[in-house]
């Protein structure tokens, strides 16, 4: 028998710590917080006797729920709040039957889950706020160790210019300060408690609602927003957007390195350990398995956050199959986010650079990626026009002779006259053509260690 009791992929496609936030456990346990909490807010509102509220925080233990029980009345209830309200209400009546009668007052099922979800949301989002923090502290530093290191970059699939290795962190940590921009606003608006009652007035309180609310905001340590959201989905939406985009940058790097570890390119290759990486077949394979767990992420969570966004089309005061589809998908985003966020963290890391295979490939094309720098050069002396033909006409008999754009050009008197051979050389030196991918680096780590001080 399997003691482990999660989907058999979990731990390829997400982290430990990320799997137990939204663990059927933490789920139940995180609605019973809310259960608890309201008892005591209610106490605070004269709405129950205080002494009510101690049998009611006793009970709220996941451990104390049956689960099967729960999620076999589940399917016939429409939700899990219900049967858990339920078994609740029996564990505090076996201690406290006065008690019993106060479990859930004033609420609705949809204030315990939603709550549960944000509350999950909220420990969900410490853990990627980490992530992030550590992912961005590690590509700072691979940008600065190889801000001076050049390769060729690409367009289409092709060889186009010279970059540096440096730059390639710098726009993957660009765009990860940005990201962290992101995190920061949604935690301002997506974590706000839900509290409404069963059509979003909390009739059921009177007028110790507002107190009761909040009371329960505070307890919770939940911004009390100005009016239930019930059907309003744009925070959840929001989040799940966030982490989204998130994920999506996250599959940019591992798509990268992926190209990178090629065997015709083998330029980096994903750190090893034992187990990891290998083929059931080929001993001789180094497989990108950080890469294909970030990538699955990648090709996964679009269509979760589509599901989220169609959610949103919910039915006047209270959401019939809009709501529900949130449940597992907004779960199944965090979880995937997560371990995609791990494996980008531990491939850049550990990550092997081949700083002689780096050099190769920029010669790939025996000076063609070049052209350019030669091209603007001469175009100073015949003009721009006269140069692109002479450098493309060179450019053509080099790839038909096999020979260097270097020593087709070389050959030319009008490049010559114009061009001495200590000028060619230096035109065609890689390091000498990246622009100004050094400064742009330096830039990024600025702004990086500025949002750190």
């Amino acid at each position: 028998m399997f003691a482990y009791q999660g989907r058999l992929n979990d731990r390829l496609t997400s982290t430990d710590a990320m799997l137990a936030v939204f663990s059927p456990k933490a789920t139940v346990q995180r609605m019973l917080d809310v259960e608890a909490a309201l008892a005591r807010a209610l106490a605070k509102g004269g709405v129950i006797p205080a002494d009510a509220v101690a049998p009611i925080e006793a009970a709220c233990d996941a451990d104390r729920i049956d689960a099967d029980a729960l999620t076999a009345a589940a399917a016939s209830a429409g939700n899990l709040a219900i049967p858990l309200v339920k078994q609740l209400t029996t564990r505090v009546a076996e201690q406290a039957p006065d008690a019993a009668k106060y479990v859930h007052w004033g609420a609705t099922s949809q204030d315990i889950i939603d709550s549960g979800m944000v509350l999950q949301l909220r420990d969900a989002l410490d853990l990627i706020d980490r992530g992030v923090d550590t992912l961005c502290d590690v590509l700072a530093r691979q940008a600065a160790k190889y801000r001076d290191t050049p390769m060729i970059g690409r367009t289409w699939l092709q060889h186009a210019l010279p970059i540096t290795l440096g730059l390639k962190c710098a726009q993957w940590l660009d765009a990860f300060e940005r990201h962290r921009t992101r995190l920061a606003q949604l935690r301002e608006r997506s974590l706000a408690l839900q509290f409404g009652g069963a059509a979003g007035t909390l009739a059921s309180l009177g007028d110790a609602a507002q107190g009761v609310a909040q009371a329960l905001a505070h307890t919770l340590e939940l911004p009390l927003p100005t009016v239930p959201w019930h059907t309003q989905r744009d925070r959840i939406a929001e989040a799940a957007m966030v982490l989204g985009l998130l994920t999506g940058t996250l599959g940019k790097i591992a798509r990268d390195v992926s190209l990178q570890m090629q065997t015709e390119v083998g330029e980096l290759t994903e750190p090893s350990s034992s187990g990891k990486g290998g083929s059931s077949t080929m001993p001789h394979k180094r497989n990108p398995v950080g890469c294909a767990a970030a990538l699955t992420a990648a090709a996964r969570v679009p269509g979760l956050v589509a599901t989220m966004l169609a959610a949103m089309v919910q039915e006047h005061e209270r959401a019939l199959g809009g709501w529900q589809a949130e449940w597992e998908t907004l779960p199944d985003i965090a979880r995937l986010c997560a371990g995609a966020l791990a494996s980008v963290t531990e491939i850049v890391d550990g990550i092997d650079v081949d700083t002689a295979r780096l050099a190769t490939n920029l010669d790939m094309t025996r000076g063609l990626i070049l052209g350019e720098a030669v091209m603007l050069a001469l175009g100073a002396s015949i003009g721009r026009l006269r140069a692109h033909e002479l450098v493309e006409h060179a450019s053509h008999e080099a790839i038909r002779s096999g020979r260097t754009l270097r020593q087709v050009l070389g050959d030319n008197p009008d490049v010559t006259r114009a061009l001495d051979e200590p000028r060619l050389d230096t035109l065609f030196d890689p390091a000498n053509y990246s622009g100004q991918a050094q400064q742009f680096v330096d830039a990024v780590l600025e702004r990086y260690r500025a949002a750190r001080s």
